[in-house]
């Protein structure tokens, strides 16, 4: 049984955006990151609304499964769409939403997501990250069908298509999943601007040896990098 989590989270405009489409949420053992798109605002108002329902829809519930987090998510989906509904100069935006529930009594943790943000684990005693989530992104899927190398995925001039996004269909297909949670495990959360510039290798090195808040030096990591993107960021560690 795991009787202690330290929780670091971080968000940063970057270097080149105007503003932080990005939103975080943190809760009764929930964590969430939402990477907003859609421009004029638009993808601030999305991952807004996302971090405001999945905190309405679970609020106070005694146990949350994998399938609280995605009704969480579903709710969200109705709620932006119906925003776009309202306000029509919002049409095209959406949200990635990537979740994470574990309790401090539970050996097993929860997860939901869509879109191309990411839940790694880092288990204990391991430096390799093992990414569990994955990107519903349209290079992923040629990537996946091996039509490009990954070394191309990073620079492909559509990397940032997504093919699933909160708030963008009305079928919103949502993956989710269980895993084993262990004294010493690390998991994090993360938007897209935090891989765009930082490698696996770095964000195991910085989870590892950070002397303050892992989030924020691995942000910092992100900005020396280039900074291109808005980047969000939360570590749970369990002890």
């Amino acid at each position: 049984m795991n009787e202690l989590k330290q929780v670091f989270a971080a968000t940063d405009v970057g270097l080149l955006r105007k503003g932080n489409e990005d939103n975080l949420a943190m809760f009764d053992s929930v964590y969430v990151v939402a990477d907003g798109m859609g421009g004029e605002a638009a993808g601030e108002v999305a991952s807004k609304i996302l971090v405001d329902k999945v905190q309405e829809v679970l609020a106070a519930r005694e146990h949350i499964a994998k399938s609280d987090l995605c009704e969480a998510i579903a709710a969200a989906n109705q709620a932006i769409r119906e925003c776009v509904w309202e306000h029509p100069s919002y049409e095209g935006m959406g949200t990635t939403a990537t979740m994470l529930q574990v309790n401090d009594t539970d050996e097993a943790a929860a997860w939901a997501h869509v879109g191309d943000s990411r839940l790694y684990i880092l288990p204990a005693g391991s430096d390799k990250l093992t990414q569990v989530t994955e990107d519903h992104s349209y290079v992923e899927e040629l990537l996946r069908k091996g039509t490009i190398t990954a070394e191309e995925a990073q620079h492909h001039p559509q990397r940032n298509m997504l093919t699933r996004a909160v708030g963008a269909m009305e079928n919103l297909q949502i993956d989710s999943g269980e895993l084993a949670v262990h004294k010493g495990d690390v998991f994090l959360l993360a938007t897209d601007g935090l891989m765009k510039h930082v490698t696996d290798e770095e964000i195991v090195r910085i989870l590892r040896q950070a002397q303050d808040n892992p989030a924020q030096e691995l942000i910092n990591a992100a900005l020396a990098g280039g900074g291109s993107d808005n980047v969000t960021v939360i570590v749970v560690g369990v002890s």
